[in-house]
């Protein structure tokens, strides 16, 4: 599976739930357990990438503003939901988290943010195929913690400064 394919897999999901995370993640599931073990893994180790590539101290900014708080397992599974958002919006927030304050129609926090079970879905999909666990990816190990400049998610002066737009939409 390469990087168009993740990408069309993420999107058509996506599209078919109606942007519900959890409906989401099951067609995710369904979907993968139709393809080969190894393009289950391929998916896994694109999916584990952009997971890895979107821990970053502004990404975690924009998290805390859009959640209200962003802890460090709401952060988890806000770069999931982040993934699942598919291509344009995942690059573009990676790129430059203030972004989102364009890139999204709406954000509800009931909702929306959270992608746990996405982040699941190709676990699950290995095993539903091959009864075991998924083996490691073979991937370099993520850096200790977010990348950049380091903040306090808990401090709204300090967030509105460093995504203003994003705060002008979302925040407060």
């Amino acid at each position: 599976m390469d990087e168009t394919e993740f990408w069309e897999l993420v999107d058509s999901t996506r599209e078919a739930a109606e942007g519900d995370p959890d409906d989401h993640a099951e067609l995710l599931v369904e979907r993968l357990v139709q393809l080969d073990p190894d393009a289950v893994l391929d998916f896994a180790r694109h999916f584990e990438a952009r997971y890895n590539r979107a821990d970053t101290w502004d990404l975690r900014a924009a998290a805390a503003i859009l959640l209200d708080g962003a802890a460090d397992v709401a952060f988890d599974y806000f770069r999931c939901w982040l993934i699942g958002q598919g291509r344009e919006v995942f690059e573009g927030a990676v790129h430059d988290p203030e972004a989102l304050a364009e890139l999204l129609e709406d954000f509800d926090p009931a909702v929306d943010g959270d992608g746990e079970e996405i982040g699941f879905a190709a676990d699950e999909a290995y095993e539903a195929l091959t009864g075991v666990e998924t083996p490691d990816l073979g991937l370099a190990p993520p850096p200790p913690g977010p990348v950049g400049d380091p903040l306090d998610v808990d401090d709204d002066t300090a967030l509105a400064q460093r995504l203003p737009r994003l705060w002008d939409r979302f925040g407060g």
